[in-house]
């Protein structure tokens, strides 16, 4: 469902803290026991200003709750996008603390080739931190664009408090990266296809940064959400600088899976630019499966590419 976004999604916050809760554009946000206390009411407010709303991953239910997605600009890219939820009461604006977003599920429909397929998801849509209690965040990892040759819905099912709703197969506008930006490419490893998601390298800055990314796997059928792979994989990165002389940097330090399921390492960018950093995927046992084809040159057939 298409939801008309009003100001209980959009709230400003004032200073009008009192013994009863704090008051949010003219809504007094009081002590309810499924809901936040005013100061956690406060830092979701907080965090509600650094991101926009989706409006068509947005609903409403039974009427007695909106069910709000966020992401950072308000708009969906290809590769990887931070997806953050809220639910609120209606009646009275306040935050509800425990809510259930899950089977997430991205579908492209290829026009040309009459089929559809998913794309690289979270494993679960889990609360930010403990100080926002009542955000939810997930990620999705688009294959590909909107275009002529294809569109993509998204559904998602929730329960608030005992009602259950959701959307399904809701249209969503997907845009391409600008030129220089490309953060999700595929390897294959035997008869298995993987996917690279790398997260955000728009907050990277010169010098040390640490690099985070997702090791996906193509479901079956592909029509489901793509899931986490379960194999071990090391990512090995050479970071260069294709209009500089295609120079490298030192003291990189290879992607390893972390306990949450991310991959992460260090990356050096020394200067502003398109940076091409290129990768050697391998195996447990430390076995080549993708990329690495003449590292020494400082090239490779898989490589993400960012520009600072």
């Amino acid at each position: 469902m298409f939801l008309a976004v009003t100001a209980l999604g959009t709230v400003s916050c004032n200073s009008n803290d009192d013994e009863n809760g704090i008051t949010v554009e003219g809504i007094t946000i009081t002590d309810d026991v499924d809901c936040c206390s005013a100061e956690e009411a406060l830092q979701v407010y907080k965090f509600l200003q650094t991101v926009k709303i989706v409006p068509e991953l947005s609903t409403v239910m039974d009427e007695k709750y909106n069910v709000f997605a966020y992401s950072r600009t308000g708009t969906l890219h290809t590769g990887y996008n931070d997806l953050y939820f809220v639910a609120t009461k209606r009646s009275s604006g306040n935050y509800v603390k425990n809510f259930d977003i899950t089977n997430v599920t991205p579908l492209m429909y290829m026009v040309k080739m009459d089929m559809s397929h998913s794309t690289p998801v979270a494993p679960s849509v889990d609360t930010f931190d403990e100080s926002r209690l009542a955000v939810k965040h997930g990620w999705v990892s688009f294959l590909m664009n909107t275009s002529e040759n294809g569109t993509w819905t998204v559904s998602y099912d929730v329960s608030v408090l005992g009602s259950k709703g959701g959307i399904a197969q809701q249209d969503i506008a997907v845009e391409a990266l600008p030129d220089g930006q490309a953060w999700l490419k595929s390897f294959k490893a035997g008869d298995q296809t993987y996917f690279l998601s790398l997260v955000n390298p728009t907050d990277w800055q010169t010098g040390t940064n640490t690099i985070q990314a997702y090791v996906s796997k193509k479901s079956d059928p592909i029509t489901t959400a793509y899931p986490l792979a379960t194999e071990v994989f090391t990512v090995e990165i050479d970071p260069r600088m294709p209009d500089m002389g295609n120079h490298t940097s030192p003291d990189n330090v290879a992607l390893t899976l972390q306990a949450d399921g991310s991959y992460r390492g260090t990356i050096n960018l020394t200067m502003t630019g398109l940076w091409r950093i290129h990768l050697t995927v391998k195996d447990a046992q430390g076995n080549v499966v993708a990329g690495g084809d003449d590292m020494e040159g400082g090239y490779s057939s898989l490589y993400w590419d960012v520009t600072i």
